[in-house]
């Protein structure tokens, strides 16, 4: 296939996630001031988009209350500083078993809520950019099932549409674009449509090119993409995202490491992103371009409560 390299490109940074890195890195920020700070330091080194979870403030595990969410927006918003904000919706589909025989009933680690529960931030913050992670499949970092069922991600979709809120479709296989794609025509999700192609999580897409290139080909011609690579190939992937006409992700939710033995900030991720974009002759949009690019709607501070 020709070459078809993107020369427009915008940065999301993933920020904070919902892994297990809590106690890996003192720069995985838990605090909702923590990870707006992060995220505006992002911003400021280039990051037209940041990606937002939240995480209990006292042991860093990952959380969905909506008030943490709603005072990283508040900081976020109130900052001098001009980002898209991206909140997931990926929280509360998450099943455990308690072993291999007691398959009848959920274990008590599991963490699921209807769809209502799982937007409500999403409804009371309205970000520019939600995620819709189009797929149920398994994970090997503790041995769970991300849950997401056609239905409840209907469900979910519309909630959304009310809000507002443009949808980022997260792929973790060539199956969740087949699924999206129908959500599309259906108009579950509208138009201009955005997914994230994610890259080397397991047991989703493992991260060779070839299976990049099978998840690029199967993105409809008209639709923005991003991707990013998981861990070491972080910055590899940020290449290999422009030279086949997408937009790139970088962040601690998916690396934590600058280099070897060397643990990264956010800003420090983001700034090697546009280094490399820049060196192979792409440009770096701003947040008001991908306003632009994708019609969304910049949103003031919330009112006070």
């Amino acid at each position: 296939m020709p070459l078809a390299m993107n020369r427009e490109v915008f940065i999301t940074c993933a920020v904070t996630g919902s892994g297990g890195t809590q106690d890996r890195s003192p720069h995985v920020p838990r605090s909702p001031a923590q990870i707006a700070n992060s995220a505006i330091d992002a911003a400021r080194a280039g990051a037209a988009v940041v990606h937002c979870h939240v995480r209990d403030p006292e042991t860093g595990k990952p959380a969905r209350d909506p008030a943490l969410y709603r005072e990283v927006t508040e900081r976020i918003r109130d900052s001098a500083v001009d980002v898209v904000l991206n909140l997931t919706a990926g929280m509360g589909g998450d099943i455990y078993f308690d072993g291999t025989e007691a398959m009848r009933a959920m274990g008590a680690r599991s963490d699921m809520a209807g769809a209502a529960e799982r937007v409500a931030h999403v409804v009371e913050c309205r970000p520019e950019i939600c995620t819709l992670d189009c797929g149920t499949m398994n994970f090997n970092e503790a041995d769970y099932v991300m849950v997401n069922t056609p239905g409840m991600l209907r469900d979910m979709a519309v909630r959304m549409n009310k809000s507002g809120v443009r949808i980022e479709i997260e792929a973790f296989d060539t199956g969740h674009l087949w699924l999206a794609k129908e959500l599309v025509k259906e108009g579950v999700i509208p138009h201009p449509v955005l997914v994230q192609l994610c890259m080397g999580v397991p047991w989703g897409a493992p991260d060779d090119l070839n299976t990049f290139m099978a998840m690029v080909n199967n993105v409809p011609s008209d639709w923005q993409w991003s991707a990013f690579g998981l861990g070491r190939n972080q910055m590899a992937y940020v290449a290999a995202s422009v030279l086949a006409g997408g937009n790139v992700r970088v962040g601690l939710e998916d690396n934590l490491w600058l280099d070897k033995g060397v643990l990264a900030t956010n800003a420090q991720l983001v700034e090697r992103a546009v280094t490399l974009i820049e060196s192979i002759g792409a440009r770096v949009i701003t947040p008001a371009e991908v306003r632009t690019r994708l019609k969304l709607e910049k949103r003031a501070p919330l009112a006070r409560v």
